[in-house]
């Protein structure tokens, strides 16, 4: 019993921060909720309305097609980079502790900064990165924050910034637990370079790309403070995902039931990726 009570207020805590919410969530979105439930308590159920209307809506298809594209960008460019950075620091060189330090820094500046001082950098008029380019003759002054064309892309490459030191930090972890007699042996077959990355330290780090991956979408596919803090979704719905629509209808049309339905899709999204993708996984380990 006393170990018992050891776990209570920690299953407190996840029902009252964690679980209510999701459950209000998933209520909210059967429900007409509007700024005046919060004043009159009411709010009706309306059954599958919400999700009909935000399912049917034209903007809904541009939304989870950019949902797609910004999530399968942004997971691919922050492991492979993460990936190489780490296989990069895994040899020993001077001041390395000191560069795996700083390369810390992207992640804990926070986001609504990173935003800032990105679309500083990305305007199209005294932008950083258009005076570079320009000074070069390389382009001249491309929109990339106010193009229909660019913005996506630019807001997938601030987002690959921002998660490259989480793929890092955790893959160099990971090959840290690989032992080095392992490659001492490949090394004695002729197994070296690419084949040793291949036959070793691919298999063996598997685990730990499983857990980057699915953390990694996971967590983009719900991103929203960078899109907000840089385009706010356009321009033209360009960089319209499902996580900032659900926003704009919760918060700025205020209509809660609609913009907790596409909250739930969101989250039902995120699930059944996760579910498939360890499924696929654990087959692929069985064979």
């Amino acid at each position: 019993m006393l170990q018992l009570a050891f776990l209570v207020p920690a299953v407190a805590y996840l029902l009252l921060f964690f679980g209510y919410p999701v459950l209000q969530n998933a209520l909210m979105g059967f429900q007409e909720y509007t700024t005046r439930s919060f004043y009159t308590g009411e709010a009706p159920f309306v059954g599958l309305d919400n999700y009909v209307t935000v399912l049917s809506s034209g903007l809904f298809g541009t939304a989870l097609l950019n949902t797609v594209l910004f999530t399968v960008g942004s997971i691919a460019g922050q492991f492979v980079i993460g990936l190489g950075i780490a296989l990069y620091f895994h040899r020993r060189f001077p001041l390395s502790g000191v560069l795996r330090s700083l390369l810390l820094l992207p992640w804990l500046i926070p986001l609504i900064v990173s935003g800032a001082v990105w679309r500083w950098i990305l305007d199209q008029d005294n932008g950083a990165l258009n005076r570079f380019l320009g000074a070069v003759g390389v382009a001249d002054n491309p929109g990339w924050l106010t193009s229909t064309s660019l913005a996506l892309i630019a807001v997938i490459g601030v987002n690959i910034w921002i998660g490259i030191p989480f793929n890092t930090t955790i893959l160099y972890g990971g090959l840290q637990d690989i032992p080095q007699d392992l490659y001492e042996a490949a090394a004695l077959d002729g197994a070296t370079g690419w084949r040793a990355f291949r036959h070793v330290t691919w298999p063996l780090l598997r685990p730990v790309v499983n857990v980057v991956l699915v953390l990694g979408v996971v967590y983009t596919i719900k991103v929203l403070d960078i899109i907000l803090g840089l385009t706010d979704g356009g321009p033209a719905n360009a960089t319209q995902t499902i996580a900032t629509q659900a926003y704009h209808l919760s918060f700025q049309e205020f209509r809660f039931g609609e913009g907790a339905a596409m909250g739930n899709v969101l989250i039902i999204i995120s699930l059944v990726f996760a579910l498939l993708y360890l499924r696929a996984n654990r087959r692929a380990l069985a064979r």
